[in-house]
């Protein structure tokens, strides 16, 4: 990404996004891809939200920083995603794995994971380092955010978001002054210093920083020498740099452009379970049909979507749903559902409040509801979910909130 600078000069910014996470809060959704890779509404990858964001953001000089189990990501990267850079005007989406610079072990936090990468950014030379995410789902222009960073010109910006103070425990929690510059931090406490004239709410790190890139370079070369640290941008290098250099926040703009801001730690299964039902309302609260601010990812080859059927107490119909390229509703009932692509419902099937990952078959008369089916189950003929705790919690994985989570090799 190239913005203006100040007179004739022109900035170039380096993106990494941070893409190897485990997601063990998860699983089974993340027993064999990170949380990345991890499949949202129907045909996204949940990493699909921060590459758009930079594309739509015209930052084209990427470094995916994978890790754990990568291999379906490295594939929907390689793949998908090429086609949106292009070589000949010197984009790129670079897929890195762990480098051991100077260490012995893969990433062990995410600024080690920048460690590791350091001579990425010497041999670029950016005038600005984007630290990005790969694991929420939100809508951000990044130009406003450098644009800030710039007009401060701060050392380190890192965005933020007004939570609930009950989440304090999940996020970083920001104090900041009058003019946005960050007085305090701390990495997921448990009572949380709320905003001054909004006592139910803290500013939460969003996990995107912009840097200076000497400064990020020196920080993370003294970080790595100390062996009490964390290696965590959380835990240790914005806490060392409040005190000496110029580190302000950034309060995230939404370009979702809905009343109440849109961005969602999808770490639990019940919150992506919810942030996949936000999806398919009527007035969705997070809108993927505004052209303005596409969310991009890899093509689907598949054939359309179709329901087949229509006899009294045989029609095949979907209401209130997704369906993907692919999917077959073939005398079945999909009601308030996400398909994902080549997923199956028979005649006499009912499908209600779930997420049907890719090659699901839901066979002649079972019924789902509340339910999140991985990919490639097949529920047999006959078969219930949903609609008895007490035998679900025997054979399946309950959440708190309730919603079933059928695994492959489950037995149904």
């Amino acid at each position: 990404m190239i913005i203006p600078g100040k007179g004739d000069r022109r900035k170039r910014v380096l993106a990494f996004i941070l893409a190897g996470g485990k997601g063990q809060r998860l699983e089974p959704l993340t027993v064999y891809y990170p949380k990345p890779a991890v499949a949202f509404g129907g045909v996204y990858k949940i990493i699909d939200f921060t590459l758009s964001n930079c594309l739509n953001s015209d930052i084209r000089n990427i470094y995916a920083l994978v890790q754990y189990k990568s291999a379906e990501l490295i594939r929907h990267l390689r793949d998908g995603w090429q086609m949106y850079f292009s070589t000949a005007r010197g984009e790129y989406l670079e897929i890195i794995p762990p480098q051991y610079a100077g260490t012995d072990q893969s990433y062990v936090g995410t600024a080690d994971a920048i460690y590791q990468n350091l001579y990425l950014i010497e041999q670029e030379q950016p005038d600005y380092v984007v630290i990005l995410a790969g694991d929420h789902i939100y809508k951000m222009d990044y130009r406003r955010m450098i644009e800030t960073h710039r007009q401060n010109e701060a050392d380190l910006t890192v965005g933020s978001v007004e939570m609930p103070l009950r989440e304090s425990i999940h996020f970083g929690v920001i104090q900041a002054d009058a003019e946005n510059r960050i007085v305090g931090f701390q990495e997921k406490p448990k009572d949380a210093t709320p905003i001054p004239g909004n006592p139910e709410h803290f500013f939460a790190s969003m996990g995107i920083y912009v840097f200076k890139p000497q400064v990020l370079i020196d920080f993370l070369m003294r970080d790595a020498a100390d062996s009490s640290s964390h290696h965590d941008f959380g835990k240790d290098i914005i806490t060392k740099m409040v005190a000496s250099h110029r580190v302000f926040t950034y309060s995230f703009i939404d370009e979702n452009r809905k009343t109440a801001k849109y961005w969602r730690d999808v770490g639990t299964l019940d919150a992506y379970y919810y942030a996949n039902m936000d999806l398919i309302g009527v007035d969705p609260v997070l809108n993927l049909y505004d052209a303005s601010w596409p969310i991009l990812s890899a093509p689907v080859q598949a054939p359309p979507p179709k329901t087949v059927f229509r006899e009294n107490g045989r029609t095949g119909i979907a209401v209130d749903s997704m369906l993907s390229p692919g999917c077959i509703v073939s005398g079945g009932r999909v009601i308030h559902s996400i398909l994902s692509p080549y997923v199956n419902v028979h005649s006499w099937a009912h499908v209600e409040d779930s997420i049907l990952f890719e090659r699901v078959d839901v066979a002649r008369h079972a019924r789902i509801r509340r339910a999140i089916v991985t990919e490639g189950v097949r529920i047999p003929e006959g078969a219930e979910i949903g609609y008895n705790p007490d035998r679900d919690r025997d054979r399946f994985i309950l959440t708190e909130q309730g919603v079933v989570i059928v695994q492959k090799g489950a037995k149904i």
